[in-house]
């Protein structure tokens, strides 16, 4: 038995699939926009300023990601603090809605290392 590999759950006896659930068809299609995931994935780990943001998702231009935020804000999974003061501070963090997102995200990323380790 490799001790390496992740355990094997037996599948949930359901009935067969008829149609995607359109709940988690609208998430998906959030969350696997382009950018969107990486910063969802950015935030679970912390607050972020705009310009950190930028910098730890590489590639992504300023533009979309203040439009990426938006959307997320727009959706109740991110929520904006402005400090007072000049110049002007704006933190980004996710709402308690988005928190829930992290152990979906954790347990992606885990999924992704394995499968581009076996690739």
């Amino acid at each position: 038995m490799d001790l390496a590999a992740p355990a094997q759950i037996a599948p949930a006896k359901q009935a067969p699939c008829t149609e995607v659930c359109p709940h988690f068809h609208e998430a998906i299609e959030l969350i696997g926009k382009r950018w969107t995931g990486a910063i969802v994935c950015a935030l679970t780990e912390r607050p972020m300023r705009f310009g950190e943001l930028g910098k730890v998702v590489p590639g992504l231009s300023d533009r979309l990601l203040s439009q990426r935020l938006r959307e997320l804000e727009d959706e109740g999974l991110v929520q904006r603090e402005v400090e007072a003061g000049t110049p002007t501070r704006v933190t980004y963090s996710l709402t308690a809605t988005g928190e829930d997102l992290g152990p979906a995200i954790r347990e992606l990323k885990a999924w992704a290392k394995r499968w581009k380790q076996t690739a």
